[in-house]
């Protein structure tokens, strides 16, 4: 059975994510549709991500990935890891340029991370810690990323509605929700790929879950 689908539509960091999945030991493929994905039947799904959720949909829906997506996350319970953008898609609305529906697999708003003329720099570019907020046995990044610091760039951040959902936090301009998880979907706001040890290790220990 395939290892990692890191899904290729036209609006992530795909080379890049592939590259970090290969260093962390696993066997990334990459998927730029629909039927390809269905055909593949992956044992994990990472999503990459840069740019805006509304076009990001706009996207998927072009590839027509959004039913298989469902069928192999929601219906078969493949593990699914969402990275920047991937992580804010898992939302139900975006407020970034315009107001954009996301996939809803964790409810939720996308909103800016700091207000218009806070005089606080958007985007957030650099390196922050994370801190877990979660103990379950299983969290990939509770043995691996607590504490840590990664690689962060972004102007969005994702507000879940449900608190149990929230994985992790980081803070810029107040704290901000930087990872989330419900079942087998988590996300992660900043990029494993560019974090890199601590980063590998991320996607090393997704792969175990």
């Amino acid at each position: 059975m395939p290892g990692f689908a890191v899904i290729d539509y036209g609006a992530g960091n795909t080379r890049s994510v592939v590259n970090a999945c290969r260093a962390a030991g696993a066997n990334p493929l990459v998927v730029a549709d629909g039927d390809q994905l269905r055909a593949m039947w992956p044992s994990w799904i990472v999503m990459p991500g840069v740019g805006a959720v509304g076009s990001a949909m706009a996207s998927l829906r072009e590839r027509r990935l959004i039913g298989p997506l469902e069928e192999l996350v929601h219906g078969a319970g493949v593990p699914f890891l969402g990275i920047c953008v991937g992580m804010q898609l898992l939302a139900t609305r975006c407020r970034e340029f315009g107001d954009h529906a996301g996939l809803n697999w964790i409810p939720g708003q996308v909103n800016r991370i700091a207000a218009e003329g806070s005089g606080v720099r958007v985007p957030h570019v650099g390196w922050n810690n994370i801190l877990v907020d979660r103990t379950d046995a299983d969290d990939f990044l509770l043995s691996t990323g607590d504490g840590e610091h990664f690689y962060f760039q972004h102007s969005f951040a994702f507000a879940p509605d449900d608190p149990a959902t929230v994985l992790a936090w980081s803070d810029y301009a107040g704290p901000f929700v930087c990872a989330v998880r419900r079942g087998n979907i988590a996300g992660v706001q900043f990029h494993p790929e560019k974090s890199g040890a601590v980063g590998r290790a991320v996607l090393a220990a997704f792969a175990k879950t």
